[in-house]
């Protein structure tokens, strides 16, 4: 992928988690499990979360599919430290956000909702 590509989609990446103080980390992820970019703090395995991400996508819209609930919009995980949400981005993309236990997931999934439309233009 380009610099500028990768610089563009880190810029993304920082300005999802600057709009909201809800969001922890976010990434962008390949359809088939690699990682594109992320602002994940150091620690977490990037490669572990961009398999999870792919493989927790297509899950999902296998899914959404056989249990006829139309096309997948999202993907959420609630835990006890805190959520996890993924949204396609495009057809070759996932974005993945880590957040806190008491987000406002209604502004979390709008910014998503904005950011993956752009991230879609973009790879």
């Amino acid at each position: 992928m380009a610099a500028s590509k990768s610089d563009a989609l880190k810029t993304i990446l920082n300005t999802l988690s600057a709009s909201s103080g809800d969001i922890e980390a976010s990434a962008v992820v390949s359809t088939d499990g690699l990682m594109i970019a992320s602002n994940f703090p150091a620690g977490l395995d990037e490669d572990r979360v961009a398999a999870m991400s792919a493989a927790l996508l297509a899950m999902g819209e296998r899914s959404a599919a056989e249990l006829e609930r139309g096309e997948l919009d999202q993907v959420f995980i609630k835990g006890a430290r805190g959520n996890v949400v993924m949204l396609a981005a495009g057809h070759e993309g996932v974005l993945t956000t880590l957040t806190t236990p008491n987000a406002k997931l209604g502004l979390v999934f709008l910014d998503m909702k904005r950011a993956a439309e752009e991230i879609s233009r973009i790879i």
